[in-house]
């Protein structure tokens, strides 16, 4: 038989979820002031005019500095279950995590070598 109590708790944090997005919108569009003039609507970029083409090519640097946040945000994302779950999933568990951080050091190499992490 079908429980919507089980459910219950998964439909409220979407509920609260969807309202904490939508609510400061509604109000915002309700409440805020609406004194819109030439400079407010004109298109802008970093506080002057856009002086290029919007479709220009990023530096690879840009790119390479992404990968990194990534290979650290998946590190971090995996560390922590694997920490918690240490006794659980035994030796095998161990070197497959060590596995894991040889792959990201890699990576992080890479990144090293192609001078993602310097600074101009």
């Amino acid at each position: 038989m079908f429980q919507l109590e089980q459910y219950l708790p998964v439909i409220l944090f979407i509920l609260v979820g969807i309202g904490v997005g939508v609510a400061p919108q509604v109000l915002g569009a309700l409440l805020g002031p609406r004194r819109p003039d030439e400079q407010k609507n004109s298109p802008y970029e970093c506080g002057f005019e856009a002086f290029e083409d919007a479709r220009m090519k990023f530096d690879v640097r840009y790119y390479l500095v992404a990968i990194l946040f990534i290979l650290f945000d998946l590190e971090i994302a995996f560390l922590f279950p694997w920490a918690v779950a240490l006794k659980e999933i035994g030796p095998v568990g161990f070197w497959t995590i060590m596995l894991f951080l040889a792959i990201l050091v890699v990576g992080f190499a890479y990144e090293w070598k192609k001078g993602a992490l310097d600074w101009e």
